[in-house]
């Protein structure tokens, strides 16, 4: 992906110089430019993503420039006001003409650099709703990575079909985003997005959840009919009961189900999209269920193996917790960006958005700083100590070894969802001396499970 090109106008050389570096340095390809007619001329040669406006300049000023554009190209680009000495009046007038935004001088590094963001991310969403494909802001999954990358050109390729998808990843690892994404972009996208949360299905309600009901007080749909003309998203398909298991295989298989008190068969318009987690082969799950819902795997993977996307995704949970919730805006400094990409993320993206709300939320100064972000990572350490975190060398070996068996079955059990079952089966133990080994090493395998 190619830089955002940045045009800065401004007549004070100072400030140009200084903007240019600051934007450099976050990888933007900036031109600058003195006065209304180096403007021009760089817009004429090619045009900007963005264009930092200065408002009082000595030939053209920038409300003037700006209402130029405005009438030969409609604003082609966000542009973003900037002035010393600015009035109410002039921000009114900028808006007015479609200035995406109005800052004031001196500048607040950190207000510039959201509010670059926010012009940038506005300008794109404004192409794609130009385009074929009209994909809500911040639906994408973020991220660069090659790995990232990957994952949305390979829902690119699924979403026009109706072929059930099965999306696996650990808890947390964004499995959920990637359903609403693969939604968004396919034919059912003004149809509705259902989800039906499979730990909440009992197999005596299971009938009537999937199916729905029909009395003599009338229709009670169940979540096929809800999904009518959209995706049902089943969130932990291996927590689904062996009666609803058995239930949802037949609906795919017939591609028809009778609601419960009803006889006339329906033919569901919906298409079903299932989560599991890298566990979910070793579950207890019906085989014919796995083959209908597994023609098309989608892959995603837990946080650390793209962990090159934590600055971007500390950046972009920032931005959209301080336009959703109002929350004082914050930026992490380049040592707590670089920590927190060797952190080992055991809760995956849930975590670092979790970890961007509470470093929010209890404020602080503009800037989070290493001895703060150290500060969270101990208080609020996962009960799975990551092990890049163990100093095993410095210990005998035996407590190292202690060490790494219980950080190492701890984060398996997690991503087993607490069944001991299953954690048997991945570490390749026998049930019995597996029970032994985990009280022996104080994992409190039932707490797991509950949480």
């Amino acid at each position: 992906m190619s830089a955002a090109r940045i045009l800065v106008v401004d007549d004070e050389a100072e400030i140009r110089e200084l903007l240019k570096d600051i934007l450099a340095d976050e990888g933007y390809d900036v031109e600058v430019a003195a006065d209304a007619a180096e403007a021009r001329a760089s817009r004429a040669e090619q045009d900007p993503d963005l264009v930092l406006l200065d408002i009082w300049m000595p030939d053209t000023d920038g409300i003037t420039l700006l209402r130029e554009w405005t009438q030969i190209d409609g604003a082609s680009c966000p542009v973003v006001m900037m002035s010393g000495h600015g009035t109410v009046e002039t921000a009114v007038e900028a808006t007015r003409l479609g200035a995406f935004d109005f800052i004031e001088k001196p500048l607040s590094l950190v207000k510039l650099l959201h509010t670059v963001e926010r012009a940038l991310e506005s300008g794109r969403s404004r192409q794609r709703q130009t385009g074929r494909t009209l994909v809500p802001q911040l639906i994408a999954p973020v991220g660069r990575s090659r790995v990232m990358r990957a994952l949305r050109e390979q829902v690119e390729q699924i979403a026009p079909h109706e072929t059930p998808v099965l999306i696996v990843g650990e808890p947390g690892s964004g499995r959920e985003a990637f359903a609403r994404y693969l939604h968004s972009l396919s034919p059912r996208v003004q149809g509705p997005f259902v989800q039906l949360v499979a730990t909440g299905v009992s197999d005596e309600g299971a009938a009537a959840i999937l199916h729905g009901t029909q009395d003599a007080d009338g229709v009670h749909a169940g979540v096929f009919e809800q999904a009518s003309g959209g995706i049902l998203f089943i969130n932990g398909i291996e927590d689904l009961p062996p009666k609803a298991q058995g239930l949802l295989a037949a609906a795919l298989e017939t591609q028809t189900f009778a609601r419960v008190g009803g006889a006339t068969p329906i033919k569901p318009d919906v298409r079903v999209v299932a989560s599991a987690t890298p566990c979910f082969l070793s579950a207890d799950v019906r085989q014919e269920l796995l083959s209908r819902l597994s023609i098309i795997t989608l892959n995603v993977p837990p946080l650390r193996e793209y962990a090159q996307d934590v600055p971007e995704l500390l950046r972009h949970y920032a931005d959209r917790l301080v336009d959703e919730q109002h929350l004082p805006l914050r930026r992490f400094s380049v040592a707590a960006q670089n920590r927190l990409r060797n952190y080992p993320w055991p809760g995956n993206v849930r975590e670092l958005r979790n970890l961007v709300q509470r470093l929010l939320i209890l404020g602080g100064e503009e800037e989070i700083r290493l001895d703060e972000i150290e500060r969270e990572l101990t208080t609020h350490a996962p009960m799975s100590e990551p092990l890049v975190k163990q100093d095993l060398l410095a210990l005998p070996l035996r407590e190292a070894r202690e060490h790494f068996e219980r950080a190492y079955l701890q984060q398996q059990l997690i991503l087993c969802n607490g069944k001991v079952g299953q954690l048997a089966k991945r570490v390749g133990m026998e049930r019995t001396h597996l029970y032994r080994k985990l009280r022996s090493l104080g994992v409190d395998f039932r707490q797991l499970a509950e949480e």
